[in-house]
């Protein structure tokens, strides 16, 4: 290609998929991700900046975090706490529409409840969680649960939830070509067949749904799996007695009802629904095969958030702030600029990472703030010198609200609670987040440090979760921490 053309940007967004179902050591089939991880680069430490769907896609596109974009939880229901990003942020498909990409949009946005993909420079083609879209039930909805017969006996796969309605995490399915992501797929692969016509260089982003709970998957993918072959994570045996308590809640009142023979089974029916979202993956290679725009087009696979998966004896995503929730897929293809195809990179990135990347490789350039870096010098074989040792989250809470903010190195994380105990776990002895050593003295010049960490973050990203006020100014270390010098503490000191 010639080495001043613009490449296309082809992204394809799950919702929910963990970081290691894409991992070639993964037992998950994946024939189409593993032929992309092949031709392109790996991040294995990929995480996303809370486990919600909305702050988290705003990320992606925004290259902020919370803190700026302002997007903190589900922006279509009652209990949002904003319903949209704030005035002034800019999308990187803004940034490649002014300088003449034509961008189209398939399946999910989630980023706005005000806005559409059409107000930030896209074609839609097929759009779900767009502006004026809501999630939840009504009072309604709970009067009619209320005219009917209680279940009081749970069936397979099934958690009892009296006055809520019993909900079932997976179930084997018919394929349809109906469903929202088999019509996502189909209407991305015709739209192939006319952007290459297009004299302009092209975006297209392809939001699917799965593999989100409940796992709902066609027969013949779960038939891939022996359930008596799936073992229960490491973690599965964590009693939750030293994390914050609505940690155990989750684990006792939802998920405790399933033996652990369901747990493996929901465990297969997650593996599954990732194979089924690789077939369709592989449908949209094909396609950009059969156009001839493979070698000038930068792919993008990624998650918006992670599944616990049976870890800690969790499923789906939450306040747990476990690394299955934010760690995320992210593997890029990009001919003739990655160098080194197939390699793995073990840097920290960000999902707000790709919003620099994305105008970068387009040839443009951004004066405005990103929390994110441009991933070229990394898929080009090169770590800058001062790439990030530490990697942030921010959370609100997941429709119940409480305030959680973590700071991660390679050797140890900490997890600020403001609603309960915090959590430091040291993760060069227990990478699976068993045992929580926040209250241990010798942990006290390490907790410190992090702390120093989490503020200057805070201070960095405008974030407001600073309150002094005496009954909310719960961390154990305030604000100011972030003004002293750095001592390096660790916990062999």
């Amino acid at each position: 290609m010639s080495a001043t053309r613009r490449p296309n940007v082809l992204v394809f967004m799950a919702d929910h998929q963990r970081a290691d179902t894409v991992l070639s050591t993964h037992s998950v089939i994946k024939p189409n991700v593993g032929r992309l991880a092949r031709e392109g680069v790996t991040f294995t430490n990929a995480f996303c900046p809370a486990p919600h769907c909305c702050p988290s896609r705003a990320t992606f596109f925004t290259g902020l975090y919370p803190s700026r974009h302002g997007v903190w939880n589900n922006v279509c229901n009652a209990q949002a706490l904003s319903r949209g990003l704030r005035p002034g942020v800019r999308l990187w498909s803004e940034d490649l529409a002014a300088a003449g990409y034509d961008l189209r949009f398939c399946g999910k946005w989630h980023v706005s409840a005000e806005e559409s993909p059409a107000d930030r420079g896209w074609t839609e083609e097929f759009v779900s969680a767009a502006a004026g879209t809501i999630h939840g039930v009504d009072w309604d909805f709970y009067r009619r649960l209320a005219q009917e017969n209680d279940v009081d006996r749970r069936r397979e796969g099934e958690i009892l939830r009296p006055g809520y309605g019993t909900y079932r995490l997976y179930d084997a399915t018919e394929q349809r070509a109906d469903s929202h992501d088999e019509s996502v797929v189909a209407r991305a692969v015709d739209v192939l067949h006319t952007l290459p016509h297009n004299d302009a260089p092209w975006g297209l982003f392809v939001g699917a749904i799965g593999p989100h709970d409940p796992y709902e998957v066609p027969q013949r993918y779960l038939d891939l799996y022996d359930v008596d072959l799936i073992d229960l994570p490491v973690s599965f045996g964590d009693e939750l007695t030293d994390k914050p308590a609505v940690y155990g809640r989750m684990r006792e009142q939802i998920f405790g009802q399933l033996t652990p023979r369901e747990v493996r089974e929901a465990i297969r029916h997650f593996w599954a629904y990732c194979t089924y979202l690789d077939d369709l993956f592989g449908q949209l290679m094909d396609a950009l095969d059969r156009s001839g725009q493979a070698d000038n087009t930068l792919v993008v696979y990624c998650s918006d958030h992670g599944d616990y998966c049976g870890e800690h004896g969790l499923f789906c995503k939450g306040i747990p702030c476990f690394q299955g929730a934010y760690r995320v897929p992210a593997i890029v293809r990009w001919p003739g600029r990655v160098s080194g195809p197939g390699r793995r990179v073990d840097d920290f990135i960000s999902l707000a990472d790709f919003a620099p990347t994305l105008i970068d490789a387009a040839g443009l350039r951004a004066d405005r703030h990103f929390v994110g870096m441009s991933l070229i010098p990394l898929l080009e074989g090169r770590t800058p010198p001062h790439w990030r040792d530490e990697i942030h989250t921010q959370c609100n809470g997941v429709e119940l609200y409480y305030t959680q903010r973590s700071v991660m190195t390679r050797d140890v994380k900490y997890v600020f609670n403001g609603f309960d105990r915090d959590e430091l776990y040291d993760l060069r002895s227990d990478p699976d987040e068993m045992h929580n050593v926040a209250q241990l003295p010798e942990y006290e010049p390490v907790k410190r440090e992090m702390c120093q960490r989490m503020w200057r973050f805070a201070w960095r990203e405008a974030d407001t979760a600073i309150n002094p006020y005496i009954t909310v100014g719960l961390a154990p270390y305030g604000p100011a921490v972030a003004f002293e010098a750095n001592h390096g503490a660790t916990a062999d000191e």
